[in-house]
């Protein structure tokens, strides 16, 4: 564990289409987590599928990358803050609802002071 908590946040822009891209990103997010670290994994543009109901079930990884369902579940055991990007959804016809627990909607203004207060930021 690090002497002080980092504040950590993963911007990820892929979903099943790149699925290695993505579970890079959920899995970097997982160990940080791991070091206790505090992290909030942002879901915007396609990625915002990730976060729905039952989407990541058949989506495998190749290779001896765990499944991305998998991961995701992690993430949110771990206590990781998952948001997903409001206009991202609205634009797809997607409901708060259709995602799963724990699940919070990001605004732009969410999203800006999410960076701000970081002291780290990556994107995928």
């Amino acid at each position: 564990m690090s002497e002080k908590q980092q504040k950590i946040l993963y911007m990820c822009t892929v979903g099943g289409e790149d699925a290695e891209k993505a579970s890079i990103c959920i899995g970097l997010a997982n160990a940080a987590l791991a070091l206790e670290e505090d992290v909030s994994l942002v879901l915007m543009g396609k990625s915002v599928y990730l976060a729905q109901k039952g989407y990541t079930d058949h989506i495998h990884q190749a290779g001896e990358r765990a499944p991305l369902k998998k991961l995701m579940n992690d993430f949110m055991e771990l206590g990781g803050k998952l948001l997903v990007c409001k206009p991202c959804i609205e634009e797809r016809n997607m409901e708060i609802s259709d995602f799963i627990e724990g699940s919070e909607l990001a605004t732009g203004t969410t999203l800006n002071m999410a960076i701000l207060e970081s002291d780290k930021q990556l994107t995928f």
